[in-house]
C-alpha cells in the first residue's frame, strides 16, 4: 500500500477528497441544475428498503418508475439499480460467457472495463469512435464471422465522460444488426439533455431498435441517484436472474424512487424543457468563445455539455486547475491514469445556471494562463 501511494504522489497523480465550496461550479455533473432546485417537503415514505430487489425490496414504486423509463426512453423495459457503476458491472459480468467477445472503445468507463473483467469471456479494445477500428479487430479476431454458440458484444459510450464527443451510432448499429452483434450504448451523459425531451442520442439518432442494451444514470441530469438498464423484457428477466449487483445488495429506498419519478415529471414540464434550452444556449456562448479567443487547438469537439482542454501532464494540468480555481472558477484537472498518460486535461461541465459572462471569464483566465506558459512566463 506504501509504495503504491508514494508512486501515486511521484507521478503527481494522488487523489484526495476536499470540502464543498463557493466556486462557480464548472465542474459537477448537475448539467440541468435540477439537483439544487427546490424540491417538494421531505417524503412521508419510509426511509429504507429493508432488503433485496428478490427478498423485501421491491417496493410498489419499482414497478411505477421502470414504466415511465421504459416508455420515455422509448425502450421495452427498464430495470433499476443502485448506480450507474452497479448497472454496468451487473450487466456485463452476468452476460459474457466463455469464448463470446466483446469489443470496447479504449475510452469506455472504468464501470465497463470492471464489468468485462468480470466477466467470462474475451475482451478487444478499438480505437475512439473509430468504426474502421472496430471493424478491422473484428477481421481479426473472428476472421470467419461469428461462430454458433458464440454471441459477440459491442459496448460504446453515447457520450464520453472525459472527451465530451461520441460516435455515429446510427453507423455503429446498422453494421452491429449486420453482423449479428449486440451494441451496448452507455447514455450516462446524454439522459436528460440530448435527444427529443431529454430522451438521448440513440433516440435522436433514431436506433433505439437497434440497440441491443442502454444504460441511462439518474445522478447527473435528472439530479438523482441510480440507474438504469434498457432493453427486451427476456433481458430484463436475465438480470434479475444473474446480475449480482442486482441480486446480492439491498434496494433503493421509496424515497429514492419517488423523487426519480418527480425528475422525470420535471424533464416533461416546461422548467424542464426551459433548463434543456438554457443549457444548450451555454454551450452555444462556451464554443464561440473557444473559437474567438484561439483555444479551439487546445478542445477537443463536444457533443454535449463536457468540454476537455487538454494540457498534458499531471503537474501542468493541476497548475492550470488551481489557477481557474484562485479565480473562483471550480474547474477541476482530469489526471492519468484516469485518462492516458500525455492526455491529460481541464474538464469543464457546463450547465443551465452558468451565466454568458461566467463562460467568457474562466475561458479568458485559461486563454491568459496558456499563454504565459507558452512565453516561458
Amino acid at each position: 500500500m506504501e509504495a503504491r501511494l508514494e508512486k501515486r504522489l511521484r507521478e503527481g497523480a494522488f487523489r484526495q477528497l476536499y470540502p464543498p465550496n463557493d466556486r462557480v461550479d464548472f465542474s459537477s455533473n448537475d448539467y440541468l441544475g435540477y439537483a439544487h432546485s427546490p424540491r417538494q417537503p421531505e417524503s412521508s415514505l419510509p426511509p429504507g428498503s429493508t432488503g433485496s430487489r428478490l427478498i423485501s425490496g421491491n417496493h410498489g414504486l419499482y414497478s411505477q418508475a421502470e414504466k415511465v423509463i421504459a416508455e420515455f426512453h422509448r425502450a421495452d423495459s427498464a430495470l433499476i439499480y443502485n448506480s450507474g457503476y452497479d448497472a454496468n458491472v451487473g450487466l456485463l459480468s452476468c452476460l459474457l460467457q466463455r469464448n463470446d467477445c466483446i469489443f470496447y472503445d479504449q475510452s469506455v468507463h472504468a464501470s465497463i472495463r470492471d464489468g468485462i473483467a468480470l466477466g467470462k469471456g474475451r475482451a478487444f479494445k478499438f480505437s475512439h469512435n473509430s468504426l474502421s477500428s472496430l471493424k478491422k479487430k473484428v477481421g481479426a479476431v473472428l476472421p470467419m464471422g461469428r461462430k454458433n454458440g458464440i454471441e459477440v458484444y459491442v459496448i460504446t459510450e453515447s457520450v464520453f465522460s472525459m472527451e465530451g464527443d461520441g460516435p455515429d451510432l446510427a453507423a455503429f448499429s446498422s453494421y452491429c444488426r449486420e453482423m449479428g452483434f449486440h451494441l451496448i450504448v452507455d447514455e450516462a451523459h446524454a439522459a436528460g439533455i440530448l435527444g427529443p425531451g431529454g430522451r438521448g442520442e440513440v433516440v435522436a439518432q433514431g436506433c433505439e431498435d437497434a440497440v441491443f442494451a442502454r444504460v441511462i444514470t439518474f445522478g447527473k441530469a435528472l439530479g438523482c441517484h441510480g440507474a438504469a438498464v434498457l432493453g427486451s423484457h427476456r433481458l430484463r428477466e436475465y438480470q434479475i436472474n444473474f446480475s449480482r449487483s442486482l441480486i446480492y445488495t439491498t434496494a433503493l429506498p421509496p424515497g429514492s424512487l419517488q423523487a426519480l419519478l418527480r425528475s422525470y415529471q420535471w424533464l416533461e414540464s416546461p422548467a424542464g424543457k426551459e433548463a434543456r434550452e438554457q443549457l444548450r444556449q451555454v454551450c452555444t456562448v462556451f464554443r464561440d468563445t473557444v473559437a474567438a479567443l484561439g483555444l479551439g487547438p487546445f478542445f477537443r469537439m463536444a457533443r454535449g455539455p463536457i468540454h476537455c482542454c487538454e494540457a498534458g501532464g499531471n503537474m501542468r494540468v493541476k497548475a492550470l486547475a488551481l489557477i481557474l480555481q484562485e479565480a473562483g472558477f471550480e474547474v477541476k484537472p482530469i489526471l492519468s491514469p484516469t485518462v492516458d498518460a500525455g492526455r491529460e486535461c481541464l474538464r469543464f461541465s457546463l450547465h443551465a445556471f452558468n451565466t454568458a459572462t461566467q463562460v467568457r471569464e474562466v475561458l479568458t483566465i485559461l486563454g491568459h494562463a496558456l499563454k504565459k506558459e507558452s512565453h516561458g512566463e
